[in-house]
C-alpha cells in the first residue's frame, strides 16, 4: 500500500521516462483496481450487499483473516493502513488516467477470488473505479469492450456491434452511461417517488453469448441456489455470510 508513494512523483522526469517506454513498447495496462477496493475500505467490502447469496460459504472462507491463503491479510488491519491505501490508489490511478489520455491501451479486469472480490460483482466495480481514475463513461465502456478485444485479438469478431460480428452481449434496463451501477447483475436502488418506496432499478435482463440468449434472471436464481445449497450441506445457516456474530454480542 506504499508502493506508489515511494515511487517518481507525478509529472517528474523518472514518471515520464517509465510512461513513454511503456507507450513506445504498446504496453497495455490491465489495472485490476478492485483486487485491491478492500484495502481501502475493508468494513465497505465485507458487507457488500451481494455476498450473502452470490459467494460461495468456500470463497468466504478463503477471504477471512489467514497467514496463508494468498491475499487475506486482515489479521490486523488499521486505520492507517487504509490511509495508505488511500493515497496509493490516489497516485496509481494519476498514471492509469494519464497513460490512458496519452493514448495508451487500458482495459477492465477484476481478479476475482480474493480479498472479498467476487466474481462478476467485481468487473462492474473495476468499471467504477475506471470511472473515479479519471475515465469518462464512454471510455470505460470501451476499455471493457473494444480495447479488451484489441489486446486478446479477438476484436475482429467481438468488442464492437458490427455486422458479422458474433452477438457477444450483456443487456439491461436503462442507461449505463448515465450510471454503471445498472450493469450489477442485481442492478441498484432508486426512490420512486410516485410512492415513496425505493425499487430495484438495472440488472442484467439478458446475457448473449454466440447469438444464444440466456435470461438474467434465470442465471441469477441458479447461482443463488448453488450458493444456499454449498450452505446447506455444511450445516451453515442462511445468512452466514456475517462478521463474527460471538465479537459484537460480548
Amino acid at each position: 500500500g506504499r508502493l506508489w508513494k515511494q515511487a517518481a512523483k507525478p509529472g517528474s522526469e523518472r514518471w515520464n521516462e517509465v510512461m513513454e517506454t511503456l507507450l513506445k513498447r504498446g504496453f497495455t495496462i490491465d489495472p485490476t483496481f478492485t483486487a485491491y477496493l478492500a484495502s481501502r475500505d475493508l468494513m465497505r467490502m465485507n458487507r457488500a450487499v451481494w455476498h450473502n447469496e452470490y459467494t460461495m460459504p468456500a470463497l468466504w472462507d478463503w477471504y477471512r483473516p489467514s497467514r496463508i491463503n494468498h491475499g487475506s491479510y486482515w489479521f490486523d488491519w488499521t486505520t492507517e493502513r487504509e490511509m495508505d491505501w488511500k493515497e496509493n490508489f490516489r497516485l496509481w490511478m494519476a498514471f492509469v488516467n494519464e497513460y490512458k489520455n496519452r493514448g495508451g491501451r487500458v482495459t477492465v479486469g477484476s481478479d476475482a477470488g480474493y480479498i472479498y472480490n467476487t466474481y462478476g460483482f467485481g468487473y462492474i466495480q473495476e468499471m467504477e473505479l475506471l470511472r473515479e481514475a479519471g475515465f469518462s463513461p464512454l471510455e470505460v465502456i470501451n476499455a471493457a469492450t473494444q480495447q479488451g478485444a484489441r489486446l486478446l485479438g479477438h476484436d475482429a469478431d467481438i468488442g464492437t456491434i458490427e455486422p458479422g460480428k458474433k452477438a457477444d452481449l450483456v443487456i439491461v434496463k436503462g442507461n449505463p452511461i448515465a450510471n454503471l451501477k445498472l450493469l450489477f447483475a442485481t442492478g441498484t436502488l432508486k426512490l420512486d417517488d410516485t410512492t415513496g418506496k425505493a425499487q430495484r432499478v438495472g440488472g442484467i435482463a439478458w446475457t448473449v453469448k454466440d447469438g444464444i440468449f440466456y435470461e438474467g434472471k434465470a442465471l441469477r436464481a441458479d447461482i443463488r441456489a448453488m450458493v444456499a445449497r454449498s450452505k446447506a450441506e455444511r450445516g451453515l445457516p442462511p445468512g452466514y455470510m456475517t462478521i463474527e456474530q460471538e465479537d459484537l454480542t460480548q
